[in-house]
């Protein structure tokens, strides 16, 4: 009987403690979920002040802003008081057309196209269409030239009248010259002016240089052929140079394939007479250029440029007609001058293709 006791008392203590525990921790889990509850109630209050009294960048709230917000970065402007933007100016020449030409070939016609440029600087020149065999040309080009405001009034218009040939240097037929000073750009001005005697530009010139060209639609071949270069300019000591060509094919500015000849010895009119191909699918020719460059050879320093000139599609003057004569004929090689032009208009032409 005392172990029955005994027995029940301990199994009753058991009892007693196991439910005190259980008790423990409902209360603490009652204790948490209390606290939880308040924690959301105070942030939710937090959130609704600062929604009711603060200030947002990056809210797309149209409400108005506190006058004087806390600000960790302040605002900034584009243009610095002490850096005015330079103010461009667009220059709008418009090539209506010319009338009663001298005729300087032997047929009693000419072939007439207008080159124009901005004095001192002759930075960007421009050239209209060639009019095969008219006196009475018709251009109707229009050219834009992007010029500082403040240095507008120190320019001159030159617009100069070529007489065209394939295989000989082009002449002159006339000049007009319209200084910018005494131009009112209020309103447009259309007007004609007689042509007087063009400068000669020899001081400039770099010479001039001959090659054919040759496309095959069904094969797909581009031929180059290189006949030979005159007057070009002195780059030695001695008053000769070594010149030779580069060829490089190029589409969006980018090259393609290089070609070269060979390096004539001390001479200013170098005659080559070689011929190089290029692979170029029907598809893609409207696409290519073809940039020529007359290079004077030295054994020691650099090889310094002497001219260049770019063909194509997209190219400007004789070199675009050169071209649109190449397609209009295939299979038949055509042959034609050109002048040479310094490299870096050449190039800066070249990279406003990309």
């Amino acid at each position: 009987a005392a172990l029955c006791i005994v027995s029940l008392c301990m199994v009753l203590s058991c009892a007693v403690c196991v439910w005190k525990k259980f008790l423990k921790k409902k209360d603490k889990g009652k204790e948490k979920e209390k606290d939880k509850k308040k924690g959301k109630e105070k942030s939710k209050g937090d959130f609704d002040t600062e929604m009711d009294g603060g200030y947002n960048e990056v809210s797309c709230n149209t409400a108005t802003p506190p006058p004087h917000p806390p600000q960790t970065h302040w605002p900034y402007s584009l243009f610095s008081p002490l850096h005015s933007p330079v103010i461009m100016f667009q220059l709008v020449v418009g090539i209506l057309q010319a009338a009663e030409l001298p005729a300087m070939d032997v047929g009693g016609s000419s072939d007439p196209y207008v080159k124009l440029y901005l004095l001192p600087d002759k930075k960007k020149k421009f050239e209209t269409k060639v009019h095969r065999k008219t006196l009475e040309p018709n251009f109707n080009e229009t050219f834009t030239f992007k010029v500082p405001y403040t240095e507008l009034g120190g320019k001159t218009l030159v617009m100069t009248v070529y007489d065209f040939d394939r295989f000989s240097k082009h002449d002159a037929i006339g000049a007009v010259k319209i200084p910018m000073s005494g131009v009112d750009f209020s309103q447009s001005l259309q007007e004609w002016r007689d042509l007087q005697k063009a400068e000669k530009e020899e001081s400039e010139r770099l010479g001039d240089i001959c090659l054919s060209l040759r496309y095959v639609p069904t094969a797909g071949k581009l031929t180059v052929v290189i006949l030979e270069a005159k007057n070009l300019k002195k780059m030695d000591v001695g008053g000769l140079s070594d010149p030779y060509v580069k060829i490089h094919l190029m589409q969006n500015g980018k090259r393609l394939k290089k070609k070269k000849t060979t390096i004539k010895k001390n001479t200013l009119n170098p005659y080559y007479n070689e011929s190089f191909s290029f692979e170029v699918p029907c598809e893609q020719i409207e696409k290519v250029q073809v940039a020529v460059t007359v290079l004077d050879y030295d054994k020691i320093g650099k090889n310094d440029a002497i001219g260049k000139m770019l063909l194509g599609g997209n190219s400007t003057g004789t070199e675009q007609r050169h071209w649109s004569d190449m397609l209009a004929n295939p299979r038949r090689p055509i042959a034609q001058w050109h002048s040479l032009q310094p490299e870096d208009e050449v190039n800066a032409l070249i990279s406003s293709k990309k």
